[in-house]
């Protein structure tokens, strides 16, 4: 069995990563990190951040998995990289250093990082990089939309998909579009939805030649995202230090 700590969870995704562990034989909960004034979250007591490296060192776990702000993760990164633990963040909207933070500690302790824990979005992903490379020309549309309490926009899926397409064209993004805005060659718009309680949605768009292909992920429940970061978990218990993604899970 792994033991796991988890960072941010009182958060929704912190919250149901706890949850989805108590149902798993493979992975136990040891700690529960976050600085929110909540004393527990689904049975386990809540500890001040400002304990990592005290609370590594007593409940010694395994991986830690984080879903909290980015702040909260590269500090949490650092105190892993000290203490030798392996980290598995799905927390988004980290700034370039914040990121280049995280892949210098990848040369101590392994470091996984991903956007999606969803199996179906590297799918998609692969699905996206065959559409892009067999409809040249094409004019490409991508549309996420996220529940109303998201910060972070475009989401860092919708940013990963992106990164897909890159690598089979050449585009400039165009965030929304307002007034007389022609579409340009080489455009690629991208579009943000916040409403409700929508768990996530990403679709993209390929149109030309007198057709149109739509290629549409959408999570039903945050369980799935949970259940990957587990497995991520699980994966990356006795690594190589390095720098990883979910889809090195996906390829095993």
């Amino acid at each position: 069995m792994i033991r796991i700590g988890v960072s941010g969870a009182a958060g929704r995704m912190g919250r149901t990563v706890i949850e989805t562990a108590a149902d798993r034989e493979d992975v136990a909960v040891v700690v529960a990190i976050d600085d929110a004034d909540a004393e527990m979250v689904a049975e386990k007591p809540v500890h001040d951040p400002a304990d990592v490296p005290a609370l590594l060192a007593t409940h010694e776990p395994d991986a830690m998995v984080d879903f909290s702000v980015p702040a909260a993760t590269a500090s949490l990164a650092d105190a892993c990289g000290e203490a030798g633990v392996p980290l598995v963040t799905g927390t988004t909207g980290l700034t370039d250093d914040q990121r280049a933070a995280l892949e210098a500690i990848s040369e101590d302790v392994p470091v996984l990082k991903a956007a999606n824990f969803a199996r179906g979005i590297q799918a998609l992903l692969e699905t996206v990089r065959a559409a892009a490379s067999a409809l040249p020309g094409y004019d490409t549309e991508l549309t996420e939309t996220h529940h109303n309490g998201k910060q972070d926009a475009p989401s860092g899926t919708a940013e990963t998909i992106l990164d897909a397409l890159a690598e089979e064209r050449d585009f400039e993004e165009t965030y929304g579009r307002e007034g007389i805005q022609p579409r340009e060659d080489g455009e690629v718009g991208v579009h943000v939805r916040r409403a409700g309680d929508v768990r996530g949605e990403h679709e993209i768009m390929f149109a030309g030649n007198d057709e149109v292909l739509t290629l549409t992920h959408r999570a039903e429940d945050r369980g799935v995202f949970a259940a990957g970061a587990l497995d991520a978990a699980v994966w990356i218990d006795g690594r190589d230090q390095g720098f990883y993604t979910f889809g090195d899970v996906i390829e095993g």
